[in-house]
């Protein structure tokens, strides 16, 4: 399913159901993984170890195929 896909609307019901069903799996994958905190917390402080950052973001996503992990470092001139 693309994300234009969600903006047809020739699509039956059960074809609906199936698509919302899986984009909510998709994200529960994301919030279920076991280490992800563990992770998030030593990413921050390996940054914060080696840098002088401002502001530090940090984004998961999930979708059928994989998971990522993104990371924002703004860092002090």
């Amino acid at each position: 399913m693309s994300f234009l896909d969600i903006f047809k609307s020739k699509k039956n019901s059960a074809q609906e159901a199936k698509d919302r069903l899986t984009l909510i799996l998709a994200h529960e994958r994301a919030i279920n993984v076991p280490y992800m905190d563990a992770m998030k917390q030593e990413i921050l402080e390996v940054i914060k170890k080696y840098t002088k950052a401002q502001k530090i973001d940090i984004k998961t996503d999930s979708n059928q195929n994989f998971n990522t992990l993104e990371v924002e470092i703004l860092l002090e001139k």
